[in-house]
């Protein structure tokens, strides 16, 4: 009888398992990348329009901001920057590698130090979702639909390429209702010269 009772226990937490996994699958297969990224033409800064919630943009309050150059290993620097609600600037700097050359549209983006970058954890994924042809306007998202970002090369977006952009973040079945619309603050500098 408890060999019976153990076996039944594995048939459903098999059953549980598999369906888990399926789900998963499912909810990954969904998501579907740029054909080809030129990553010429993609590094440089972004400003954040929008973000799903991030745990580690908690502090970020006004003018997040991505600035993505190329390391002399091939890999690609991520300065992320931002404002917290004193007005002091946040920075994080990462490295990000390809996952799929040539056509460059799934990343993998590492935060952890130098010494620890070998190590095969902490990499997060940076999937280029749609890039419009100037590479102006980019939305970027993981997979598993849990993490999206709307970046654009300038602070303000006209709100009809916004909503065209984020119609196609839901089209691939992500959850816009807890989306944060980042507050930009316009720093304006004056110089005066003196003759």
């Amino acid at each position: 009888l408890m060999n019976h009772k153990l076996k039944i226990f594995t048939l459903i937490s098999g059953i549980a398992f598999l369906s888990v996994a399926t789900f998963v699958y499912a909810n990954n297969s969904k998501v579907q990348t740029v054909p080809k990224v030129e990553l010429d033409k993609y590094l440089g800064k972004w400003h954040e329009i929008a973000r799903k919630p991030l745990y580690f943009q908690k502090k970020c309050d006004y003018n997040v901001s991505a600035n993505y150059s190329l390391n002399e290993n091939g890999s690609i620097k991520v300065d992320n920057q931002c404002f917290n609600k004193d007005g002091k600037l946040q920075q994080s700097i990462g490295e990000a590698s390809v996952q799929n050359a040539p056509a460059n549209s799934k990343l993998k983006v590492s935060f952890l130090p130098k010494l620890l970058n070998w190590l095969p954890v902490g990499r997060g994924d940076y999937w280029i979702l749609k890039v419009d042809e100037n590479y102006q306007v980019a939305l970027v998202g993981t997979p598993n639909h849990k993490y999206l970002w709307l970046l654009s090369r300038t602070q303000t977006l006209d709100p009809a390429v916004t909503a065209e952009f984020l119609d196609q973040a839901k089209k691939q079945g992500y959850d816009l209702s807890d989306l944060i619309y980042t507050k930009q603050i316009y720093l304006i500098l004056i110089f005066i010269s003196h003759q």
